[in-house]
């Protein structure tokens, strides 16, 4: 992911020249930031998993580090919504609205 982590400022009308409207390409932005923050969590999760124990030692929750390193690797890595925007605006993203289609048909 080439995705810059940091907040920076977006111009609208770049966002809004794909669908030629901005709410049309923000609703489009969400919808792909949902499906990859779920990606993300599903992967996390599956990680994590590996992790599981079903006995309390508190001497066992406090030394696993390589769970600890798998958390903070997925802290470190950019927002969905950072993806998805970056996504959409280099064009990777195809998106249609159904309800055209069918006034065309």
């Amino acid at each position: 992911m080439a995705s810059n982590a940091s907040i920076i400022t977006r111009d609208n009308q770049k966002i809004a020249d794909p669908s030629g409207n901005v709410y049309e390409s923000i609703v489009v932005i969400g919808k792909r930031a949902r499906q990859i923050s779920a990606q993300q969590k599903e992967e996390l999760n599956s990680k994590l998993a590996e992790f599981a124990s079903s006995v309390d030692n508190l001497e066992e929750i406090f030394e696993n580090r390589e769970q600890i390193e798998i958390s903070k690797f997925y802290e470190r890595m950019p927002k969905p919504s950072t993806v998805a925007i970056d996504e959409f605006l280099d064009g990777k993203l195809s998106f249609r609205r159904p309800d055209l289609e069918e006034l065309e048909s």
